[in-house]
């Protein structure tokens, strides 16, 4: 029972990183956006590519890497299509369905249909022994790195200037815009992070799964899932239920199979939007009544 609690905290830690980059595409603007698996799918392809280059240092050298790289991805998806969009969800989710589609398509046109795998650096190799309990370094490094991401984000939102921007403009974009905030500048910024931060959440797939097309389809639901648990656009939100689910589907898998951890996750996610649709926190606003 004890061993499946670092596999549960690093699968949450996994998820983590993937619904980041949705809270602020999705909670913060938004936009369903279907093509954030292919941003995650980018990142773990530009560790691949850097081994290369970097050998032992590669998933540590592909973190910033693959940010600026699926980071632009976004920008010129949002540039390009989602802009026209926005206060139309379902819209949004079919135009970034298909952009999901032709992105796995030049994938395998580029780098072929099989999967490949990405060597852990050296470093990452063993394990730390607690007891009867041994946690790998590699899980280790993606709790680590959720937890750095979280507080990065955490100090960008409440700390600087721009972050209180975002907020604004998802609070009230139009009162935002009367008071001198540049609402586009805001959406390009805060669509760069999220897809960036889904580049991030790829190089660290690297270390627990081979490197496929298809890689973000696999996450893509569940960080959904994660998203509109905790309450759209709520980072304590976020963290409280990536953590939770990857704790119910690790102990789940351990007593029965992968296929029905699954339905118990739906299950659980299911009866709980029941009880509170809102999800674990909401989006405190002034309004007139």
């Amino acid at each position: 029972m004890l061993s499946q609690l670092p596999i549960g905290l690093s699968i949450a830690g996994a998820l983590l990183l993937i619904a980041l980059g949705l809270t602020f595409t999705f909670g913060q603007m938004g936009v369903i956006n279907m093509a954030h698996g292919e941003f995650i799918m980018a990142g773990a392809y530009t560790a691949y590519m850097l081994q290369s280059l970097a050998g032992d240092q590669a998933v540590v050298v592909a973190l910033p890497v693959a940010f600026v790289i699926a980071g632009v991805m976004g920008l010129i998806l949002e540039r390009l299509a989602i802009r026209r969009f926005y206060g139309r969800p379902l819209d949004t989710l079919l135009l970034t369905w298909g952009v999901s589609l032709v992105l796995q398509q030049v994938a395998r046109d580029i780098f072929g249909a099989p999967n490949v795998n990405v060597t852990a650096p050296s470093w990452l190799e063993g394990r730390v022994t607690l007891g009867d309990v041994a946690i790998p370094y590699t899980r280790l490094f993606i709790m680590a790195l959720a937890v750095a991401c979280v507080v990065a984000i955490w100090a960008y939102m409440n700390r600087s200037k721009q972050g209180r921007r975002m907020r604004a403009v998802m609070q009230n974009r139009e009162l935002a815009a009367c008071s001198g905030v540049v609402t586009e500048r805001v959406d390009q910024i805060t669509f760069f992070i999220g897809s960036g931060l889904a580049g991030v959440a790829g190089v660290a797939l690297t270390l627990i799964g081979p490197v496929g097309p298809t890689l973000g389809t696999n996450y893509i639901v569940d960080a959904f899932l994660v998203v509109v648990a905790g309450g759209l656009g709520q980072l304590r939100g976020a963290v409280i239920a990536a953590v939770a689910l990857g704790l119910l589907q690790s102990y789940t898998e351990f007593w029965t199979d992968a296929s029905a951890a699954k339905v118990v996750v739906f299950a659980a996610i299911i009866a709980f939007l029941q009880v509170r649709p809102q999800g674990l926190f909401v989006l405190r606003s002034r309004a007139l009544t």
